[in-house]
């Protein structure tokens, strides 16, 4: 059993403005990375509404519907950008990560990768933004408690951004653990050590400008693993950004590739120790093409190596 990987054309149908960031070339960098990796490969499919709902109210739901242009662009915010595709590619989005859910569930794979965008960490109950129209991995954790019954879901997200959304649309979920390392000050302006959930269930662990690997590292040794383990969670869920790398334009971290695979190691020991193995990673932030094709290979090696 190898690890599963949904990602689907569609992606590339949700296009933005030339000189955007969350570009359709980030998704031809990641398929680059993807490709010469032994990986079990299957198309997301279009979620249904209910998926959404899970998180998201039904009026946003309308009003993102109402906001897709029929040709050209639609900005819902100054970087939130939708274009005629953009609708299919967030809902196939979610629809990849609740299958991968299902397929680790089940037993049909050890762990998977969602090869998707827009990305979705920072869309808040009723607002898009920072790129993102769904909360893709907070659906998932939904996902993993109203239909499959776990009451211990853990998120680690490492994208250099805080997941502001994730923590919105989660902050009153005592059943799912969100922790976090971003850089501080930066967009969203969200992610202190003090927002901590209505059940002190929320993990941030902000990092200065600057931050390398052995601080990185040292982050992770001294606080998230530690709260990983304590928790013991059933699945361990990643929104996983790669642009706290050196070569990232939009922050100003100085993780490393390899870095990528270390943390990739240590989360897949966690897994093993508490939930069967049971990863599953989903696509957000990364802007420099090179880094981001080297970080992702890095990353999705490692679970393919530990998913055998």
């Amino acid at each position: 059993m190898t690890t599963r990987v949904y990602t689907h054309d569609d992606f590339a149908g949700h296009v933005t403005p030339p000189g955007h960031s969350e570009q359709v070339a980030r998704l031809d960098a990641v398929n680059r990375a993807l490709a010469h990796i032994p990986l079990d490969r299957h198309d997301a499919p279009v979620a249904e509404d209910a998926e959404i709902l899970r998180c998201h109210p039904a009026a946003y739901l309308a009003k993102v519907r109402r906001a897709v242009p029929a040709e050209g662009f639609t900005a819902l915010d100054g970087d939130t950008i939708l274009c005629p595709g953009s609708l299919t590619a967030a809902l196939r989005a979610v629809g990849g990560i609740a299958a991968a859910v299902d397929a680790v569930m089940t037993g049909k794979a050890n762990n998977a990768f969602i090869a998707a965008r827009p990305p979705g960490h920072h869309a808040e109950t009723a607002t898009a933004m920072g790129f993102c129209l769904f909360g893709t991995v907070a659906i998932a954790a939904k996902r993993l408690l109203d239909h499959h019954g776990l009451s211990r879901v853990a998120i680690v997200d490492f994208d250099v951004h805080h997941g502001n959304g994730t923590q919105d649309l989660l902050w009153d979920e005592p059943r799912i653990l969100f922790a976090s390392t971003h850089q501080m000050p930066l967009y969203p302006g969200t992610g202190s050590a003090q927002e901590r959930g209505a059940h002190g269930q929320i993990l941030n662990h902000p990092l200065r400008a600057g931050t390398g690997s052995s601080a990185m590292r040292a982050a992770y040794e001294n606080h998230i693993l530690p709260a990983l383990d304590a928790y013991a969670p059933q699945v361990l869920l990643i929104s996983a950004g790669f642009d706290a790398h050196e070569a990232d334009p939009l922050a100003s971290l100085d993780w490393q590739t390899e870095d990528y695979a270390w943390l990739t190691r240590r989360l897949c020991d966690i897994a093993d120790r508490h939930a069967h193995g049971r990863i599953v990673s989903t696509l957000e932030g990364g802007y420099d093409l090179p880094a981001l094709q080297a970080s992702v290979a890095a990353h999705v090696g490692v679970l393919e190596e530990r998913g055998r």
